[in-house]
């Protein structure tokens, strides 16, 4: 069971109107040595009186991380909060959450200055926005006392964040602190009893409202199913719970991603806390961009159909090397998004055009027309399921995208592993090996020229009914099993002489 501690800087820091809970000094903890490395699960809160580079507040941290503790604020929140040209490269984040502040009407007013303790506003009488972007600024940096500072100039824009301590914090804030701070500790506390029965908590990220979602409703309760069997607590979790990631032991991402979105900060803040996390910020990097994916195909001698990177001044040098009809790829897509085919120059010119207008490279494959695509998933470096996917129904593309928004997919076939031909899976293996050891779908054509990589994609569809047909609950457990041994091994004080085998 985790355990919560409280660092102060001073004893007298921790008031005596504030409640009795587990505090500890910065001088007993940083001397406490092989003493503090011993306790596992810890969760700490760092109230020192400062984060600055090489002090006391810094080094409780950086010690927290090294034993293997759990700390608020993390080194790399520190090294954010340190300067502008830093913090300024997260504020993206805050986009949303901005425009749906109300506009200032008095000039008076056009700047603000909010303090954010635990994720809580606490100036009154704000409206309901500006608890939103409060709770934004704690998930992207996640320090116990914030300070945001805004500006009102024809829109709303943060000028300003740094870590406030608590010894300056204000009298008349303190209640407000002691209400936050409550408010976060008892969080982790309502899934004590989870922690009694199992071994560790998994946090799998979905969007109930995403249409074309990697795992539908039914495979997530599956996940949910096999997780009990193995002794993993799986909590379904949606972009919501960001500030509490933290809590989990693992990262299970179920949801469409993307580079600018919250599913990549999921990733990457998960991989900072030294979860285990699928699919790896390093995969989503790889595997979405096409771009990367290609030249990586090409260096690496993997068979795949005829590919060009093309600028604008470098369009036309496609009609040399492919002939028409010509595939045209933005460099981000999923799920046939983003693809279109060029009957001849007229059409190459007006959609190179448009996906110009989002990227200053496209790719242009040679149009290879199969019955079906093979989809071979693999996970740690292994073959776990193989499917075919049929092109949708008089359309060229497995998925055909209406103008009204809808879309129609083709049908399915899913078979062992072991009947699929051996030229499918080795050139799959090929290529998501490039990528990782993560869990990958790799798209292959079987033609008269051989087995042919379209692309690996780093979050493959695992539905239930169609993925599932022939491992059934044996799909879901051995996702779930494979990061259950990350986390042993992570654990595990003995070197790994190696890894040993799993069937398909």
């Amino acid at each position: 069971m985790a355990e919560h501690v409280l660092l102060v800087e001073q004893p007298a820091d921790w008031r005596a109107s504030f409640p009795r809970l587990k505090v500890v000094t910065a001088r007993e903890y940083l001397a406490g040595g092989e003493e503090w490395s011993a306790r596992r699960r810890l969760h700490l809160v760092n109230l020192c009186r400062g984060y600055r580079y090489l002090s006391v507040g810094y080094y409780c941290s950086l010690l927290a991380e090294a034993r293997g503790h759990r700390v608020l604020p993390g080194v790399e929140t520190i090294q954010d909060l340190s300067s502008r040209g830093l913090y300024g490269l997260a504020l993206d984040a805050f986009e949303v959450p901005l425009r749906r502040l109300p506009r200032r009407t008095s000039p008076a007013s056009e700047g603000l200055s909010l303090t954010v303790l635990f994720g809580q506003c606490t100036e009154p009488d704000l409206p309901p926005a500006f608890q939103q972007l409060a709770r934004r600024a704690f998930e992207t940096f996640r320090c116990p006392l914030l300070r945001l500072e805004l500006k009102h100039a024809g829109g709303w824009r943060v000028t300003g964040i740094r870590a406030l301590t608590l010894d300056r914090l204000p009298a008349a804030e303190e209640p407000a602190f002691v209400a936050a701070l409550e408010g976060y500790l008892s969080q982790p506390w309502r899934r004590r009893r989870a922690r009694q029965t199992y071994r560790y908590d998994l946090a799998l990220l979905h969007d109930p409202a995403e249409a074309l979602a990697p795992s539908n409703p039914r495979a997530l309760k599956r996940f949910q199913q096999a997780g009990r069997a193995l002794g993993v607590n799986v909590e379904l979790v949606t972009r919501k719970d960001y500030g509490r990631l933290a809590e989990y032991d693992a990262l299970l991402i179920r949801e469409t991603t993307r580079i600018h979105h919250h599913t990549f900060r999921f990733a990457k803040k998960a991989a900072s806390e030294g979860m285990v996390v699928i699919d790896d910020p390093v995969s989503i990097l790889r595997c979405t961009n096409k771009v990367y994916l290609a030249e990586l195909l090409e260096a690496r001698g993997v068979p795949r159909p005829r590919t060009l990177i093309l600028r604008r001044e470098t369009l036309l040098d496609v009609e040399a090397v492919i002939p028409y009809p010509v595939v045209l790829k933005i460099p981000e897509g999923s799920f046939s998004r983003g693809v279109f085919k060029a009957a001849d120059r007229a059409q190459l010119l007006d959609i190179a055009g448009r996906l110009f207008r989002e990227s200053d490279l496209i790719l242009a494959q040679e149009y290879l027309y199969t019955e079906y695509d093979w989809r071979i998933g693999i996970l740690g470096r292994r073959p776990l399921y193989a499917c075919k996917y049929f092109m949708s129904r008089d359309h060229w593309q497995i998925v055909r995208h209406d103008a009204d928004g809808g879309h129609d997919e083709g049908g399915f076939e899913t078979v062992a592993v072991d009947a699929v031909p051996a030229d499918v899976v080795g050139v799959a293996l090929r290529a998501a090996n490039l990528i990782g050891d993560g869990l990958y779908g790799v798209d292959v054509k079987a033609t008269a020229r051989g087995a042919l990589v379209i692309e690996v994609n780093d979050n493959p569809n695992l539905d239930a009914g169609i993925e599932d047909k022939v491992l059934g609950e044996g799909l879901y457990r051995a996702v779930l099993a494979e990061m259950v041994a990350r986390l042993e091994r992570q654990r595990s004080p003995e070197p790994q002489a190696g890894r040993g085998g799993r069937g398909a």
